[in-house]
């Protein structure tokens, strides 16, 4: 055999491995910006006292841009292959940084009750360190109710942020409180989750 053949069907048995996805790639770069749209939301919010019409208009498109890019980047990432470490730290880290402010922003300026914003980042803060506690057993994946969460968290803000007054109260507090159930529902189902995932870790590494 040729020491051509040879290396021929080395490289048949041995194929090349894939290059390394890009730190920039678009993903990224969208989760990125969504950071950085987070305190330009928040000098629309507060501009002129947190009450000027135009400002609020101005402060609910930021935050409704932001959001669309937290939809758009994670699938851009699974659909071309760009999933990163990067972008695995940093997109929940910008998604929460963004409903966060959003939602303290609306207590400091008197427009949303404390104990809901208290409520909806006390659960994220429990789930993250749930990923903490179970992480050398697994990875949680997101389900389906997690992503109706978001989408009824980042709709309810948007009713908040919107200068509608006073007539759109019972539609804010009905998409609020939709979003209230299916914050917590489905904070104990990751609890659930959580609990029997390290559980069979433990019993598989005792196996």
């Amino acid at each position: 055999m040729t020491a051509d053949g040879a290396a021929s069907d080395s490289a048949a048995v041995n194929p090349t491995e894939p290059p390394p996805v890009p730190l920039v790639n678009i993903a990224n770069i969208l989760t990125v910006s969504r950071l950085a749209l987070v305190p330009v939301f928040l000098v629309a919010l507060f501009w002129d006292g947190g009450h000027d019409t135009l400002w609020r208009w101005i402060a609910t498109g930021v935050f409704a841009i932001a959001s669309i890019t937290d939809r758009i980047d994670g699938d851009l990432a699974r659909k071309r292959g760009l999933v990163t470490d990067f972008g695995k730290v940093a997109d929940p880290i910008a998604d929460k940084a963004l409903t966060g402010a959003a939602l303290v922003g609306l207590s400091l300026l008197g427009d949303l009750g404390w104990w809901i914003t208290w409520v909806i980042i006390g659960r994220e803060v429990a789930v993250t360190l749930l990923r903490f506690w179970v992480i050398r057993h697994g990875v949680i994946p997101a389900s389906h109710g997690g992503k109706v969460k978001t989408l009824l968290q980042a709709l309810a803000i948007g009713l908040y942020l919107l200068p509608l007054g006073s007539w759109a109260d019972i539609p804010r507090w009905i998409v609020m409180g939709a979003a209230l159930v299916a914050t917590v529902g489905t904070g104990l189902d990751y609890v659930v989750r959580a609990v029997r995932l390290r559980a069979a870790g433990r019993a598989k590494a005792k196996a």
